[in-house]
């Protein structure tokens, strides 16, 4: 039964109040907007409720347990450590609820009004809204849509009480004897190495050659290492095919490199990608352009083919990542305002949560060459800084990647401690088009990690002071 059914007339309607739906939303407002949200879950979408913040905390947590039970080698003994999951769990509930608190005060400060429900195009500028049994009518006169994604479900392994997604996986009460993940990839590696780091025996299949197969073979190659150091198993070039489900468990049939194995666990968790949230919109039935995998086609402004309406984050192509939503929330936003904002995808930077961490912005040396560039190359390791050395992290390199003529920085990887902040320094120098020189000539606090940017320049340059010039 339908209670009532209005229409409200409003400037700039929102859907979806993830990274890149509030923010689009704060970015709308500050430029004078009167903004609407419609959101069906929780505000702060996938990132802040199930995926980067929860995850991060989950990480840390068994980053932490681990340290303390390898103390022993800096003089420190640790008696009697334990981890008590559900209180692990409570803790990480807590973070992500102040995040979520602080949205709504952003949307509260900035004026912006709020509609819980699911969202239906019915015509290019209007929308219905369901929210149990009530229905209303949105009419706007510019729309964004940033519905993000959901994790894809595999016909073989459909999702239920053993098969697990990301989301299920990061809302265990229980540590997991054993988990078998299926998808090498970013989530897959974070999640399962937290498991492991936790005590879970845990086996990675990968269908592509390498597990992170995004990242240079050189990088992964150190997360591998110490993933197999937890007893982690890895089987690379591995199709899962089938699987016979119990009330306590599950038999995991794949074929490795053309064998057949059988794997027993408590637990599969599917991490083989995501499906953009565009086929309950409603937007192919008034017309919007889509892709074949239905991401909704857009200009450099997120400007769908629908002229009054934008689409941000994982519902259009590119890397589903929570600061790429967020980036083209604001440029969408000031598209809508009348400013000649654009998008400009040369610095993304990617990055893993793994042990030890990975980081890459810009082109990768093979990526550089294939481009015609004649690369200068610095490639300072992390055993050669004395930071790195104190704090029991000597693993891992900083490499940056240049224009061997001009010395401008056209890319970096790092893979090591502190890689996810380190990048950030990297991104700025390629987005200002600095050189190795500007980077070797800026002084860096000593004793840092940040030194490694400096010391990998001076080595491109030829010059370095802390390893030898071979």
């Amino acid at each position: 039964m339908v209670v009532g059914e209005f229409t409200t007339e409003v400037d700039v309607l929102v859907i979806g109040a993830g990274p890149g739906g509030y923010v689009a939303a704060i970015r709308a407002a500050q430029l004078g907007k009167s903004v609407t949200v419609i959101e069906r879950g929780e505000l702060g979408g996938v990132c802040l409720n199930v995926g980067c913040i929860p995850s991060k905390a989950l990480i840390h947590a068994s980053q932490l347990y681990e340290q303390m039970q390898a103390a022993e080698q800096m003089g420190i003994t640790a008696q009697n450590v334990a981890v008590d999951f559900p209180k692990v769990q409570e803790w990480k509930n807590k973070i992500v609820k102040q995040l979520t608190g602080g949205v709504q005060s952003l949307f509260k400060g900035n004026k912006i009004q709020t509609v819980a429900g699911e969202a239906l195009f019915v015509s290019e500028n209007e929308v219905r809204v369901i929210n149990g049994y009530e229905v209303s009518r949105y009419k706007f006169n510019h729309c964004i849509i940033a519905t993000g994604s959901r994790p894809l479900e595999l016909p073989a392994f459909p999702f239920g009480k053993r098969v697990l997604s990301s989301t299920e996986a990061l809302n265990l009460t229980e540590i997991p004897q054993s988990l078998v993940v299926i998808g090498g990839g970013y989530i897959g590696i974070e999640l399962g190495s937290t498991f492991a780091r936790f005590g879970s025996k845990v086996t990675i299949l990968e269908a592509a050659e390498q597990i992170l197969p995004g990242f240079e073979p050189e990088m992964t190659r150190l997360v591998e290492r110490k993933l197999k150091k937890n007893k982690v198993d890895i089987f690379t070039k591995a199709l899962a095919k089938g699987m016979e489900e119990s009330d306590t468990g599950v038999t995991v049939t794949a074929e490795v490199k053309g064998e057949e194995k059988r794997i027993e666990a408590e637990y599969v968790l599917v991490t083989v990608g995501r499906v953009p949230n565009t086929d309950q919109l409603g937007v192919a039935d008034i017309g919007m352009k889509l892709t074949e995998k239905g991401h909704i086609i857009v200009d450099k402004q997120g400007q769908t083919s629908i002229r009054n309406v934008y689409a941000i984050g994982d519902v259009v192509a590119g890397p589903a990542l929570a600061h790429k939503a967020s980036y083209e929330g604001k440029v969408a936003a000031e598209a809508i305002a009348g400013q000649p904002s654009a998008v400009d995808y040369q610095v993304i930077p990617a990055v893993v949560f793994s042990d030890p961490e990975i980081a890459s912005v810009g082109l990768s040396e093979r990526e550089a060459k294939e481009q015609g560039i004649d690369c200068a190359v610095g490639r300072f390791p992390f055993a050669a800084n004395g930071r790195a050395l104190s704090v029991n992290a000597g693993e891992g390199f900083v490499k940056l990647v240049a224009d061997k003529q001009s010395g401008v920085l056209v890319g970096v990887q790092i893979v090591g401690p502190e890689a996810s902040n380190l990048i950030a320094e990297a991104g700025l120098a390629i987005e200002m088009g600095a050189t190795l020189e500007d980077i070797g000539l800026t002084i860096h606090a000593h004793p840092t990690l940040g030194e490694m940017m400096m010391e990998a320049a001076e080595l491109a340059l030829g010059h370095p002071i802390h390893v030898l010039n071979k």
